[in-house]
């Protein structure tokens, strides 16, 4: 007889599935094919493993990185018989906090009242950049301290429609989010701020625990 597949029991009329034990029976093999993977595509015992995976993934990376930096700032410097001038020495200088910001989150516009959800997923085609935030986008309109926009590009939050319940930062296995102050927001006086965009493993966590729905991510092309 030959051995079954490691990923799942199937046969010609039923499929079971491996991670959550659900049993699928139809005659006609097409149908009982879409059925299958119809159930992968929202088998939640499925979806957490494939999140589970990808945290571990993205905790290795951040590692390695963590790994190479260290090595980086012991390496020995370049031997030389006088002392480096201070340009050759001091290494590139990094963005202050705050660098590549132009707007300012304190302002005249406090005839606002909370928007409510949820966030406009088309919002790219419709508004225009207004600005940046330490080198994360701002899509307009934007009036200060009440009316703050939609902040980032791939992992995008509606600071209007935000309460700031937390649920986006517990959810987040890779620590994309950090509290942001924003005193006299009708919303809420802080906001989840996507400091570490780029570490995002697009596991949608964040988006699906969201109550008011004002997260939206985009994955990288």
């Amino acid at each position: 007889m030959a051995a079954q597949s490691s990923v799942s029991q199937y046969t010609a009329n039923e499929y079971i599935c491996e991670d959550c034990g659900a049993l699928y029976v139809h005659d006609n093999p097409t149908t009982l094919e879409s059925m299958k993977d119809v159930h992968n595509q929202l088998c939640a015992v499925k979806r957490q493993k494939t999140i589970a995976a990808e945290s571990a993934k993205a905790a290795s990376r951040l590692a390695a990185a963590k790994s190479a930096a260290a090595a980086s700032a012991m390496a020995p410097a370049a031997s030389s018989s006088s002392p480096p001038s201070p340009a050759s020495s001091s290494p590139a200088a990094s963005p202050a906090p705050g660098g590549n910001t132009t707007i300012s989150l304190t302002g005249t516009g406090t005839s606002y009242s909370k928007a409510e959800g949820p966030i406009d997923a088309k919002f790219k085609e419709k508004r225009q950049q207004a600005g940046m935030y330490e080198g994360h986008k701002i899509w307009g309109p934007i009036d200060p301290p009440g009316q703050l926009g939609i902040w980032g590009s791939e992992v995008c939050v509606d600071f209007d429609i935000c309460i700031a319940d937390g649920a986006c930062i517990e959810a987040c296995p890779v620590n994309v989010y950090e509290w942001l102050e924003t005193p006299g927001h009708p919303g809420s006086d802080k906001k989840p701020f996507m400091a570490r965009e780029k570490d995002c493993i697009f596991c949608l966590a964040c988006e699906n625990v969201c109550p008011p729905q004002a997260i939206k991510i985009f994955q990288r092309k």
